[in-house]
């Protein structure tokens, strides 16, 4: 069987392999403060052109989020974002657990806007009780959305001005952020990205990488004391070195972009060979997560060889998610678009 359901279903991309074998007699210092770990950090800071960030690696997305949100957020504060937001549907309530509500607000194609944090605010400020009820003090966006739809810049902007008028953080999750930087509809550049947010993360895991998240903090008082909440946490690896390795090569003559746009591409063939055959996509991604909606008939042939992932129903149909990544074989992808002819 040939597996679509996901991005994180490979190992890792063979230059991180192999870097991980020449290094590996190497004795270094622990805790993510190494020689490789540091290298990493100079290369993503030219990437973004930022020499101020501040940049840590966590090993995956849900416990970044969770680190984040938690060392930003005070005691009383509550984190705004999409109903489909990732912290919201598919952490198991990791925030919530850390004692922080997640303000979940009604979504577009995976995406909230400034108008709507605009209203939750006032509403906020409005109310004479308000010292009775969670203070929205951060705004959590992904890129791309769960459903793979990207933020414009003209969008990130105007989230970017509600929550300074607002004082509230900017936070953007990066699982999958080389995938929505190569998309052909994006027009946000990873610089963009680190001057309109106060907070976000390169993805790894999904991205190339075995496993690890980078963090990118732009916003002054949110580096104060944030490796202390990494120990607290427990997500202060001795072995941190592994992590800084593989991102010192995803940073190394463009890998990082390189891998993710040929994975989106390979998506787009797939996405056209559906529309060729007349099958309509639900919501409008143009990154590496595409998904088309199916008979039961069409679905039965498909299963034959390929495993993906139901999404949900509509019309009397199923909306499934064919995923590509930075490992899809071009084999797999023939295949697939022969047999999508042939539905």
């Amino acid at each position: 069987m040939i597996m679509f359901q996901s991005d994180y279903l490979e190992g890792a991309h063979p230059s991180i392999l192999k870097r991980l074998v020449e290094t590996n007699d190497v004795q270094r210092v622990g805790y993510g403060l190494d020689e490789y770990s540091e290298s990493a950090k100079k290369k993503i800071r030219m990437a973004i052109r930022d020499e101020s960030a501040d940049i840590h690696f966590i090993s995956g997305g849900t416990l970044t989020n969770l680190l984040v949100i938690s060392s930003a957020l005070r005691q009383y504060q509550g984190v705004i974002a999409p109903k489909t937001g990732h912290i919201n549907v598919h952490e198991t309530g990791a925030v919530e657990g850390t004692g922080h509500k997640v303000i979940a607000l009604e979504e577009e194609d995976g995406k909230i806007n400034a108008q709507q944090v605009e209203e939750v605010m006032e509403k906020h400020l409005a109310d004479p009780s308000m010292e009775h009820t969670v203070q929205p003090k951060m705004v959590y966006i992904s890129f791309p959305t769960e459903t793979g739809t990207l933020y414009s810049k003209k969008e990130l902007e105007d989230l970017r001005s509600v929550t300074k008028k607002y004082g509230l953080y900017l936070f953007m999750d990066g699982a999958r952020l080389g995938y929505g930087l190569g998309a052909e509809n994006n027009d946000l550049t990873i610089s963009d990205i680190t001057k309109l947010t106060d907070v976000y993360y390169i993805g790894g895991t999904k991205c190339g990488a075995l496993l690890g998240e980078a963090v990118v903090i732009t916003n002054e008082e949110l580096k104060k004391d944030f490796r202390y909440n990494i120990k607290n946490r427990g997500a202060m690896i001795a072995k941190g070195s592994l992590i800084g390795i593989q991102f010192d090569v995803l940073f190394s003559d463009d890998l990082y972009f390189k891998i993710t746009k040929d994975a989106v591409h390979k998506a787009s063939r797939i996405q056209k060979a559906f529309e060729d055959k007349g099958i309509r996509m639900f919501g409008s991604s143009k990154t590496n997560q595409i998904f088309p909606i199916l008979s039961d008939e069409e679905i039965a042939k498909l299963e034959k060889k390929y495993i993906f992932e139901e999404w949900g129903k509509l019309e009397g149909k199923t909306i499934v998610r064919f995923c590509t990544s930075w490992d899809t074989k071009e084999e797999n992808v023939e295949m697939l678009l022969n047999d999508i002819s042939s539905l």
